[in-house]
């Protein structure tokens, strides 16, 4: 291995993504939360910070002060507050967007307060951290508008493992990308994914149409084993208190943000992959057979000099 190598792989170490966008567990911990405090509950005003969160025109959103939540829902990785006459409120947190309790008429004090939704009982803040606003409010009508949110994705709660496999398989893709995508599954993104394919033993790169019937079982039930893990996890933590720190970093994650850190099966370094403001992390002992999966930009950077199994890297490293 050239210095260079050792070099340019030092320097890629650094801190993961800052900002992540809320997933299915973080979603349904939000909504139970949400639950004990507004539902049955008059939505009595909503202020906006920001005129770029509203996106929608129609029905005024005026319309929807005055009237009380009946339900809530997820839509994918939005939340959907339904109020009486059959308007619905949509929020998309997006990467950085956070909503918080706070007390009644709460003030919408710096540039990260966007809106408040006041209730009796408390104001619901959202809040948005960095400079870009993606974040978005709509106000539909109808069952119709409603369902125009949803990306198609199935409910894996809902599905069989031949239809959990008939949507993954219908095109060949990598299984990182057909579980992260919303058409084929819904509320997965990329820190549950990794956490998935860690406790399935397989490989984030392996291709779908590609994978023996026992790998199927095994994604299935990890899938779904490591989903509702989380959601029992986050929903009893929301029991004593609002989530106000919604992270994808979090300790008791098996390989998701814990790059150079054991992994907790066989004690190896966990690994990633970076590409554009994303990471995959894993295990190359347990879901790779050994072999360091190549980061785009450095392996390209690297070429021949990538290190291609567990002993390459480590004595890269040691250089």
């Amino acid at each position: 291995m050239q210095v260079g190598a050792q070099r340019a792989l030092q320097n890629s170490r650094g801190p993961g993504k800052l900002f992540y966008m809320p997933e299915l567990p973080d979603i349904a911990a939000y909504i139970s939360a949400l639950e004990s405090r507004i539902v049955g509950q008059p939505l009595q005003r909503i202020r906006l910070a920001s005129p770029f969160l509203l996106r929608s025109v129609q029905p005024p959103l005026a319309s929807a002060e005055g009237r009380k939540v009946v339900e809530l829902r997820r839509i994918g990785k939005r939340i959907a507050i339904g109020l009486e006459d059959d308007l619905w409120l949509v929020l998309h947190l997006m990467i950085a967007g956070r909503l918080h309790w706070r007390a009644p008429d709460a003030k919408l004090a710096g540039r990260q307060n966007l809106a408040a939704f006041d209730f009796p009982h408390g104001s619901l803040v959202l809040t948005e951290a960095g400079s870009k606003r993606r974040a978005s409010l709509h106000l539909v009508s109808g069952k119709e508008a409603l369902s125009s949110f949803d990306a198609g994705g199935i409910d894996v709660f809902a599905a069989d493992l031949d239809s959990f496999r008939a949507v993954l398989t219908a095109e060949n893709h990598t299984l990182k990308r057909s579980l992260t995508d919303p058409s084929l599954l819904s509320g997965i993104g990329n820190a549950y994914s990794d956490e998935i394919l860690h406790a399935a033993q397989l490989s984030p790169i392996a291709l779908t149409q590609k994978l023996k019937p026992e790998e199927w079982e095994r994604l299935f039930g990890a899938t779904r084993h490591t989903l509702q893990l989380w959601i029992d996890r986050l929903r009893a933590e929301a029991e004593s208190a609002f989530p106000e720190k919604v992270t994808a970093f979090r300790k008791e994650m098996a390989v998701h943000g814990r790059y150079g850190q054991p992994c907790p099966r066989c004690g190896d370094k966990i690994l990633r992959i970076r590409y554009a403001d994303k990471e995959t992390n894993y295990c190359a002992r347990c879901q790779t057979g050994g072999k360091v999966l190549a980061d785009r930009s450095l392996s390209r950077l690297l070429g021949s000099d990538w290190p291609r199994t567990l002993e390459e890297l480590e004595a890269l490293k040691r250089r």
